[in-house]
């Protein structure tokens, strides 16, 4: 038992290996390149990150910048970092969503959430089913949160099976019961509205796998 036991955690160490080595960047850290979204206005490019939203003005509305292209399975890196002076900071990123139609500003899918008191590592079904899918426990991630500083998200997605984790702490481990919902699709990054905030991500790769 423990000899299989160890061969099992040995394949996964190997698997993450094989992720990492794989692993490319998707935002350049200088330019839109790849994505798409309000980059008049609610979007910037800030210290080689994308940051959304204000602190000086109230954001109206949610609003996501998101990739030009869809993705399957992966392994997603990003580091973000929330800052806020009113109202409701939050944001978060999302895996394998869509546009939507109505309001055209919106996404549909999963969101990976992020923000205070209670929505930092949960898995938020966003404009779809509007719930929370997947609870984190806030008393293990506030061990290892970094408010207003830089944190990471992994967060993997394979199959009808989605993970992730902040600062290697995982805070979900989730498998989708409705084969209805499709396993695939863009990533985006929201900046929620009703606050005076901002939401900032950099450093983002992906990993695709089989």
């Amino acid at each position: 038992m423990k000899k299989s036991l160890a061969v099992i955690l040995l394949s996964l160490a190997v698997i993450a290996a094989k992720a990492a080595d794989t692993a490319v960047p998707i935002f350049d850290g200088k330019t839109f390149k790849g994505w798409e979204g309000e980059t008049n206005k609610t979007w910037r490019i800030a210290e080689g990150a994308l940051v959304g939203g204000s602190l000086k003005e109230s954001v109206p509305h949610n609003e996501f910048i998101r990739t030009t292209r869809s993705y399957t399975n992966f392994v997603l890196r990003i580091k973000f970092k929330l800052a806020g002076t009113d109202g409701f900071i939050n944001g978060g990123v999302q895996v394998r969503s869509k546009r939507v139609e109505n309001p055209p500003y919106e996404l549909s899918g999963y969101q990976v959430d992020l923000g205070d008191p209670e929505w930092w590592g949960c898995l938020y079904d966003e404009s779809r089913r509007n719930k929370v899918v997947a609870k984190s426990d806030m008393a293990e991630v506030n061990k290892v949160l970094k408010r207003g500083d830089w944190n990471e998200y992994i967060i993997r997605c394979e199959g009808k099976r989605l993970r992730a984790s902040i600062n290697g702490y995982q805070t979900f481990d989730y498998t989708e019961p409705d084969d209805a919902i499709p396993q695939f699709g863009i990533i985006g990054l929201q900046v929620h509205g009703g606050g005076k905030a901002e939401a900032w991500y950099k450093d983002i790769t992906i990993a695709e796998l089989p």
